[in-house]
């Protein structure tokens, strides 16, 4: 019998923090939140990403997200906490089944909260409202269709509605419309990189519709969040700052 080793360290972890700026031009370039995230890739090829969201314009938001997919990048289960003007708003588990999606939350408007979604199949991305896991939905996009093309995301599955992820959390099922702008080489606080750029056009369903939304992420199969922008009533940005990733072994 051979023995092993006492210490197991199989797994692969990167770690990093996103800036939130303000793009309005009498705010321009000053903080409005930050954004740290780990990601923990296992051996067997499943991933879990731990984030932690602060939003200072009032009313602020503060939200904590652990979200797992499986070897293939399928949603597995996730946990939301958000607290908004600095009081409690909810607190909810989410699992996602091969038909179906299931969430039990407690919240300050709704209390005790139980939902159970059918689905065509297993569901395919999850927004957490996590900046770090905006750019996991791109994964999805077929680049083969080139630049300029625009292709459906559909179902996508929200823990809120909200443009800032401030209500909830509870399901809530929408489309989203993503347009390839291309592949770019580009400088971030955190270092120079490899980018696809990719923008959300639309996303039906929504009570109320989203400004178009700029993501850079890794040209890899990382598929890591790097910059972003989102235009309308929200000019916003947001810029990967710091970034510890591991070589790969």
């Amino acid at each position: 019998m051979t023995d092993l080793p006492i210490l197991q360290r199989d797994h692969r972890s990167i770690e990093g923090r996103i800036a939130y700026t303000s793009d309005k031009p009498e705010r321009r370039g000053q903080e409005r939140g930050r954004e740290s995230f780990r990601i923990d890739m296992h051996s067997d090829g499943s991933r879990t990403c731990s984030a932690h969201c602060e939003i200072d314009d009032r009313p602020s938001v503060m939200r904590d997200i652990v979200y797992s997919l499986d070897r293939d990048w399928m949603p597995t289960d996730c946990f939301v906490r958000i607290t908004v003007g600095d009081k409690f708003m909810g607190t909810g588990w989410f699992r996602f089944a091969a038909d179906h999606a299931e969430c039990e939350t407690f919240t300050a408007l709704e209390g005790r909260v139980t939902q159970r979604m059918a689905l065509e199949g297993p569901l395919r991305t999850f927004q957490n409202h996590a900046i770090a896991c905006d750019a996991w939905h791109l994964r999805l996009f077929d680049l083969s269709q080139g630049v300029g093309s625009v292709q459906a995301i559909d179902p996508v599955l929200l823990s809120s509605p909200d443009h800032r992820g401030a209500t909830g959390p509870m399901l809530f099922k929408v489309g989203v419309h993503v347009e390839f702008i291309g592949p770019e080489r580009i400088e971030v606080a955190a270092g120079t990189f490899d980018a696809l750029h990719f923008r959300f056009v639309s996303a039906p369903g929504l009570p109320v519709e989203h400004p178009h939304y700029d993501v850079w992420c890794t040209a890899d199969d990382d598929w890591l969040f790097l910059k972003g922008g989102v235009a309308g009533y929200m000019q916003t940005r947001y810029e990967l700052v710091e970034l510890t990733r591991p070589s790969r072994r």
